[in-house]
């Protein structure tokens, strides 16, 4: 998912997708010229206009906070997060793994529903305390309208269809009585393909009965259930599959290896240039010393290939790329993924 990176919260990469902008812009017309001049009709165009924005800002803050208790979540359960990211259709906190067990996917499912009600319950709260204090009544139906979202987006994402919050306990509950992930996860994406046709249904009725816009986004809404479920499911096929796979059944038993006084001219016209190999072994001896690749090496001028050794160039193992051969290729995997080997 390409992305705007916007900076770092609580240590987590966080930005927002092209296609959040959309979602921006149109919920901040809806809200500046219809939801709050319906809601308190006769105020001034400014003042709707700075109702929608902070209305706008409160909302997508709910959502940022939601991400964000999945992601402390998953942290503290030894699960790396990548990032949390805003899109279109809401927001998503990207991890490098699955939870192992049952307890720790239903902790990190269930904790986002959980963010969504207290935000609803203090919004609200604080409207009711605005509404006896006296505050502008403009004041008061921006934090009472964000917090009834913030009911209907716990409320939505509670709902059994996977990759939902909802379809996560799902997962997790089924994964908790038959001690079968890949199961529960089959049930769980199963769960969220039938809810993505009820949506499908009810947009075609929505488009049908007059509401064009509405019928269009529970359609679009629906087409991201259904491929979010279908790839959530292969994903984990796929994960489960290499996690049985060791590193030692598929290595090349006897690299060819390198020193690490080569020139990087001699590294590309003596073996890039000559074998099938992206990437070498640089040792001293029997010591293993790192990895150099070829896109490391077409990185940098070509006039600097003469001058330049390999050890200058080189990823070193130090730097937290060296599996064993009883490692799974899933580990492998993950390695390569959290290493700077490009």
């Amino acid at each position: 998912m390409a992305s705007i990176q916007l900076g770092r919260i609580a240590g987590f990469r966080f930005g927002v997708d092209y296609s959040w902008f959309v979602i921006f812009f149109l919920i901040l017309w809806s809200f500046t010229a219809g939801v709050f001049p319906a809601q308190v009709p006769g105020l001034s165009e400014g003042v709707y206009i700075v109702m929608g924005v902070v209305g706008t800002l409160l909302f997508f803050g709910s959502l940022v906070a939601h991400e964000l208790a999945h992601a402390v979540i998953a942290r503290r359960r030894g699960i790396e997060v990548e990032s949390i990211t805003l899109f279109l259709l809401g927001g998503v906190a990207r991890t490098r793994s699955e939870a192992s067990t049952p307890g720790d996917e239903f902790r990190i499912a269930a904790v986002g529903p959980l963010m969504s009600l207290f935000i609803a319950t203090a919004l609200f709260g604080l409207a009711l305390i605005g509404r006896s204090a006296g505050w502008h009544p403009a004041v008061v139906i921006v934090l009472q309208y964000i917090g009834l979202l913030n009911f209907v987006l716990a409320a939505f994402n509670l709902l059994p269809g996977f990759p939902l919050d909802g379809g996560r306990v799902l997962r997790a509950a089924v994964w908790h009585f038959t001690g079968d992930a890949t199961k529960a996860t089959r049930v769980a994406a199963a769960s969220g393909r039938m809810m993505a046709w009820v949506l499908f249904a009810l947009g075609a009725f929505e488009i049908f009965s007059g509401a064009l816009l509405g019928g269009i986004w529970l359609i679009l809404i629906g087409w991201f259930i259904r491929n979010a479920a279908d790839a959530g499911y292969q994903q984990h096929v796929l994960r489960s599959t290499l996690s049985g796979i060791l590193a030692r059944d598929t290595m090349t038993p006897t690299p060819r290896t390198i020193g690490a006084g080569l020139t990087l001219e001699r590294l590309v016209g003596e073996y890039f240039m000559h074998t099938r190999y992206l990437s070498f072994p640089v040792v001293d001896g029997d010591r293993p010393l790192g990895i150099i690749t070829l896109n490391q090496v077409k990185a940098l001028p070509r006039e600097d290939w003469p001058v330049r050794t390999v050890a200058d160039t080189m990823t070193r193992v130090d730097q937290g790329i060296v599996v064993s051969g009883s490692d799974s290729l899933l580990t492998v995997i993950e390695r390569l993924q959290a290493s700077p080997v490009r």
